[in-house]
């Protein structure tokens, strides 16, 4: 099953900045209800959308204080866990940040470590800008995509195995 998830904040420049599950202390931070890291956040939707256990907003959104000022790392682990209670597992994940800061590229072996760490699975992280276009080209924030494949370890409910 292969999910989608996608996520966007804004810049804030009182907040620390959290990106891929790492600090990024040279940059302004970004804006959310948890800590706005939108590689994360949208890994987290994706991995919820290709297990139908929902999205982002449905598990961790405004309405649950809980998980106000929440990590990725903290999110991230708590979409692993719930992902395990179901008959999925994950194979891998792609993300592609976009945005002109902070800069991915000198980091980036380092944020897939960390993420395919918390998700024992590989993850994949790749960057763009967009030449100047729209709220990421003006510098007024980061968007990210990501895309999980997982397996299923039993066959669905209602459904037949026919190994």
């Amino acid at each position: 099953m292969i999910g989608h998830g996608s996520d966007v904040h804004r810049f804030d420049v009182d907040a620390p900045c959290r990106l891929a599950c790492l600090e990024w202390p040279d940059s302004p931070g970004l804006a959310g209800h948890s800590d706005g890291d939108v590689a994360a956040h949208s890994v987290c939707d994706a991995l919820l959308s290709a297990s139908g256990l929902g999205d982002l907003g449905s598990n961790f959104g405004t309405s649950r204080p809980e998980w106000a000022n929440a990590t990725g790392a903290e999110l991230l682990r708590e979409t692993l866990r719930r992902l395990e209670q179901t008959e999925w597992r994950i194979v891998n994940v792609s993300i592609q940040i976009i945005g002109k800061r902070p800069k991915i590229a000198p980091r980036r072996h380092e944020a897939e470590s960390a993420m395919s760490g918390i998700l024992h699975a590989p993850v994949r992280l790749s960057a763009t800008t967009t030449d100047g276009l729209g709220f990421t080209g003006r510098g007024e924030g980061v968007a990210a995509t990501s895309t999980a494949l997982l397996y299923g370890i039993r066959p669905p409910t209602g459904t037949t195995d026919s190994r």
